[in-house]
Formats: C-alpha cells, structure tokens, sequence
C-alpha cells in the first residue's frame, strides 16, 4: 500500500465547515439530510458536512465484514448500527462514525429502536476511516460521548485506541472489544486487500479466526 504521510489527505466533493451555528439548525440539518450519504459533525457550534469518497465506503466495509465474520466465528454477540448519529445537546457535540459496534452492551440495546445519549450506553467500538481532511478533530467527541475504543484506519496503518481515565485516549495494541485480537493481526488482512479480491481475504481470514482456538 501507498503511504498517506508523504500526500495530503484530500477533502471529499461537498466538503463544508460552518461555525457560530447553533444547535437547533444542526439538529433540523440531521432531519432534512435524512438517509443520504453526507456526515454531519458537530462541535461547540462548529460544523462540517462531508460526502463520502469510495475509497472511505471501500474500507469500511471491509473492516466492518472482517468484525462481523470475526465475531460470528467467535460466537460473540454484538449489535451493528453502521453509521448512526450520535449526539447529546448538553455538550453540544455530534458526529457519526463509519461503523460502530455494540457489544459489551449488545443485550442493553438489542430490540430498540431509539438510542438517546446519555440515557443509552454509547457504542462500545467505533471504526474511523482517516483518509480524507477533515477540519473538525473527532477523538475529543468520541471521548466526551464516553466511547470506549476508536480502531483508526488511515489506508495503511490500523491503530487501536482506548479511552483512559483521564478522559484521552491511548494506543493499545490489543483490543479492549475483543481481548484476544491484536490489532496488527487484522491489518495484515486490510493489506491484502490491494493484492486479492475481498472474498478471498475474508476465506483466509475466516481460517485464521477459525485457528484462533485451537
């Protein structure tokens, strides 16, 4: 894979960033957006719109298959609610991730169908794709909604992050959603991608898991 640190990232077509916007007008701007495919992230009155590029939709599904294949080989529970918006007016914060997982907290939120924070536990794992410019820094929105893991994927490098008690986050080589899983583990995976298709990256994956046991 091609190394991000020696180019820019670029920004998507609709890029947008506003500020000294209220909460009212991000809130009626979720509403008109509906189900079509631009992030809104909301911070302190500043917002950003962004449209995403296929390679971002590329990757993120690709993680997202290779957590949904690792947890049913596992036979881990978890709870999928992709790019879900997830908000709270009193700290005036709210973004949507690229795939986020229940699964500590799968049973808490198995069957509704309205999440609120902070009356409902945030996602115990959320995925971020890092390969376009954003203007809005996001790991301090996660943190204050008190998401516990952030995997960070910025086209080459996958890097786990778990919130600490001082409200940062940290580098962790392991994940805290799977105990068993090593990151680095699955980014071998994402780096066969470029070579392969994706249905023989997931059967070698899926052996992989399966050895995981033995």
């Amino acid at each position: 894979m091609t190394s991000t640190l020696s180019r820019p990232k670029p920004k998507p077509d609709g890029h947008l960033v506003l500020h000294d916007v209220g909460w009212g007008f991000y809130e009626m701007l979720l509403k008109e957006i509906g189900d079509q495919a631009i992030r809104v992230t909301f911070d302190n009155g500043s917002l950003e719109l962004m449209s995403p590029l296929p390679e971002h939709e590329r990757w993120k599904r690709m993680i997202g298959r290779l957590i949904e294949l690792l947890s049913l080989e596992r036979s881990i529970p978890i709870a999928s609610l992709g790019s879900t918006t997830f908000r709270r007016k009193d700290l005036a914060k709210g973004l949507e991730p690229a795939e986020c997982y229940y699964i500590k907290h799968e049973a808490w939120v198995r069957g509704k169908k309205k999440l609120e924070l902070p009356e409902s536990p945030p996602p115990d794992l959320v995925v971020e794709i890092d390969i376009t410019h954003r203007e809005i820094e996001r790991e301090g929105i996660y943190a204050a909604l008190g998401v516990p893991e952030i995997w960070r994927f910025d086209g080459e490098r996958l890097t786990g992050l778990v919130l600490g008690r001082g409200g940062k986050y940290e580098v962790a080589e392991k994940s805290e959603a799977f105990p068993f899983l090593l990151l680095a583990d699955l980014e071998r995976f994402l780096a066969m991608v470029d070579e392969t298709d994706e249905t023989s990256v997931m059967r070698v994956f899926q052996e992989w898991v399966r050895g995981l046991g033995k």
